[in-house]
């Protein structure tokens, strides 16, 4: 997954790396050429004391050493414009394709995983390619250049490449085999403590509230000795290596030394021509240890590149249509229901099932239902935050999968069950519902919401900092200023999840009241658990164990319907619930 992933991401950069490649030959090319001018400075010159040989030879030495250093500036400078930009590129494709996720897709790789992924594995990614650039790419070029070279110097003495190279190549490879299991498990280990963390900060009200630090600090504690546990692992079998291949070189030096000495006491070798040799074996030794840094991030990368694909490979489960229908016109916002039934793959049953009724234009839908009877989602499968496994849901007669995201979006506003703000200003959570709202426009949805009293009091008013998740506002202001971001889009369909449950009663009447003129010619569906945000609804549906067993008005379902009547009189008296 590594090469076909470096393959899609570098196309783009290839003269990029096609410079690197030429860059780095030319340096390694200088580098393995001074050796052999060193060696003739001390056969030609030192030996036989010819200064003027000395100075030319230096000079063209100095010349080879200044390219070196301009190929190396060059290389490093391409090498990593390319290794940068295919990160960024990587991260923004896979945004990009997180973003088309349904909500499925981003429950089935969980929010610590994806950005998890998004980040450390794309570094891990990032950092291969650089370090591939600047020392993976001159490896092999100096150790094929070395040997060349030393055979040229001295083809008895090279024969001990022969038992040099393979030592050091099963040595790399036993441990290198050895990592990667490790590695595997320590991007596992980095999600699980990314999602420790994230419940925490996000829980911290909760975990106080219930005197639970000392519990949550075992918790983190178990998942970051898990991490260290696997990431010292991997460390000891890093930490083996580097010693086994000095020791590989150090006796290699030892070896060479021995034999070329004795050659040179037969006369068989000049000095100059082992100092040659010697830095010729190094030079092949060095290449062989770069390859080994790599062979160490290697295997992680791998794995990181593979996490990477897998969510690149994902098909969201909710698609747009290869040949769209488009909405009338003056579409009604009319929402109805055929047979739709909705499971999660490899649920035993599905969640929902054969749900059949219809959201008329004009008219208040609620829904409801015990705990778990499906009414969040039922309302999800309206904007396609799911698609129905069978049946179909339709919007003026169209099915909601052969309609565009945005000609469908355009005519929903969504409140959901949790009220999410993003950070930045009041005006530009509203502006999320409608990116060209006037002053006058957020003003009069505010009032509707009514948010408006509390807002005109903040320090810069619409202009007022919204903290991350609308953390600096209460749940109540929440909900409100997520129902003053769907009332601005002026939708002609109306999606409340349980989205006036953080308000008082008289806010509650309050809010209804200014609702019911902007949402007469619209269908509003409302998800509730209290039965007085309801009862005037012109539909009820009762949903049980994800059916729908029961349909019709306040009174007539009080009448009739024994689980709409359990829910009433947990909530009522019966005096008050027939009044």
């Amino acid at each position: 997954m590594l090469i076909q992933l470096l393959k899609e991401y570098l196309r783009p950069y290839r003269w990029a790396v096609i410079a690197v490649l030429v860059l780095q030959l030319l340096q390694t090319l200088a580098t393995l050429y001074l050796p052999s001018l060193n060696a003739d400075i001390i056969d030609e010159g030192v030996s036989k004391g010819d200064t003027d040989y000395i100075l030319s030879t230096g000079g063209v030495m100095l010349a080879f050493s200044i390219g070196q250093v301009i190929c190396a500036v060059l290389a490093v400078f391409f090498g990593a414009r390319a290794a940068m930009s295919l990160g960024r590129d990587v991260r923004r494709g896979f945004f990009e394709k997180v973003q088309s996720f349904s909500a499925q897709e981003v429950n089935r790789f969980g929010a610590p995983s994806l950005i998890t992924r998004s980040t450390n594995d794309v570094q891990q990614v990032q950092m291969v390619v650089l370090m591939s650039f600047t020392i993976m790419v001159m490896a092999p070029i100096m150790l094929v250049g070395g040997i060349i070279m030393a055979l040229q110097e001295d083809a008895r003495l090279s024969l001990l490449l022969v038992v040099i190279v393979p030592i050091l190549a099963v040595v790399v490879g036993l441990v290198v085999s050895r990592m990667i299991p490790y590695f595997r498990r320590m991007q596992k280990r980095i999600d699980r403590i990314n999602q420790v963390m994230r419940e925490q900060i996000t829980g911290i009200r909760v975990i106080r509230a219930f005197v639970r630090e000392r519990h949550e600090q075992e918790r983190f504690a178990v998942a970051n000795e898990a991490l260290f546990d696997t990431s010292l692992g991997a460390g000891k079998l890093m930490a083996l290596m580097f010693p086994l291949v000095m020791l590989v070189m150090n006796l290699s030096s030892v070896s060479v030394m021995w034999f070329g000495g004795r050659q040179i006491d037969a006369g068989e070798l000049e000095i100059g021509e082992l100092t040659a040799f010697l830095s010729y074996i190094m030079y092949i030794l060095m290449a062989v240890m770069m390859s080994t840094m790599m062979f160490v991030m290697l295997p992680r990368a791998a794995v990181a590149a593979e996490r990477i694909g897998e969510v690149l490979r994902t098909e969201p489960s909710v698609v747009e249509p290869d040949d769209p229908t488009p909405l009338p016109e003056r579409p009604t916002g009319r929402v109805e229901l055929r047979g739709a039934a909705f499971g999660y793959p490899g649920a035993e049953e599905p969640v929902l099932h054969d749900l059949t009724f219809s959201a008329e234009p004009g008219q208040t839908t609620a829904i409801i239902g015990s705990t778990g009877s499906g009414k969040t989602t039922l309302l999800n499968l309206i904007p396609r935050l799911f698609d129905t496994t069978s049946g179909a849901v339709l919007v003026d007669g169209i099915d909601v999968r052969d309609l565009t995201a945005e000609d469908l979006g355009s005519i929903i506003g969504l409140v959901p069950q949790k009220a999410f703000l993003f950070s930045g200003t009041v005006a530009d959570n509203l502006r999320y519902g409608r990116p060209d709202a006037t002053e006058e426009q957020m003003w009069d949805a505010l009032e509707v919401a009514q948010a408006k009293s509390f807002v005109q009091d903040l320090d810069g008013q619409l202009d007022a900092a919204v903290a991350q998740g609308g953390s600096n506002f209460s749940g109540g202001q929440r909900q409100r200023l997520a129902i003053a971001r769907a009332v601005i889009r002026e939708p002609r369909i109306y999606l409340f999840d349980d989205s006036f449950s953080a308000l008082d009663y008289a806010t509650d009447a309050a809010l209804r009241a200014a609702l019911e003129p902007r949402t007469r010619e619209a269908a509003v569906l409302v998800v509730a658990q209290r039965v007085s945000t309801i009862r005037g609804a012109e539909k009820i549906v009762v949903l049980d164990g994800g059916r729908v067993v029961g349909e019709g008005t306040h009174e007539d379902l009080l009448e009739t319907n024994e689980t709409y009547q359990e829910i009433v009189y947990s909530q009522l008296s019966i005096e008050e619930a027939s009044a």
